[in-house]
């Protein structure tokens, strides 16, 4: 069976629906880092795909990515929770950022863990070694990030490269039949 060669849309919207799907993350978008709406009317958590750049291999497209996963800080007198209570009175806990970057980091490995082991892939139909899917091998690093914008928000970005199959088939480039040398 050929390999059917995925697009760039394809990853994409790929990207998008590992996001959509996972059910901590409510707002998922797609662009520049300054297309991020950090407005107060957005739903958080929230997952955002800039596109970095297109590597090729001898049979493969890596699609390389910046996500960025944030949520709100919420900021409040006396915020702590049980568990912080237990573990030391030398934390001054006026806001829930420990807890957001806790989170996001476990949504960050969710994200390249799906992409490892390819499971929700299989759920949705792609049960053929040679059919074309999305995955990725490298290490990571994930990188904490706190800004204010509007609004608190903290949470992690961490550079990705996702990896498809392509034949490089040179039959069917819209060319015309005329050679292109002088």
């Amino acid at each position: 069976m050929a390999i059917t060669n995925k697009s760039y849309n394809n990853v994409i919207y790929f990207l998008c629906r590992l996001g959509e799907y996972h059910e901590q993350i409510e707002t998922v978008s797609v662009g520049d880092i300054f297309d991020i709406d950090m407005s107060k009317d957005t739903l958080f958590p929230l997952m955002h795909i800039n596109p970095v750049n297109v590597t090729t291999g001898e049979s493969e497209l890596i699609y390389n990515f910046q996500i960025f996963l944030a949520d709100l800080v919420s900021e409040k007198d006396n915020w702590q929770t049980y568990q912080a209570e237990q573990l030391t009175k030398l934390i001054d806990f006026k806001n829930n950022e420990q807890e957001v970057y806790n989170q996001q980091l476990a949504i960050a490995v969710d994200i390249i863990s799906m992409l490892r082991h390819s499971t929700q892939q299989s759920m949705a139909g792609v049960n053929d070694i040679n059919q074309a899917i999305y995955y990725t091998q490298d290490q990571f690093t994930i990188e904490p990030f706190s800004e204010r914008f509007d609004n608190l928000l903290c949470g992690y970005v961490f550079n990705i490269g996702v990896k498809v199959m392509n034949d490089f088939s040179s039959c069917q480039i819209p060319v015309t039949s005329q050679g292109a040398g002088y």
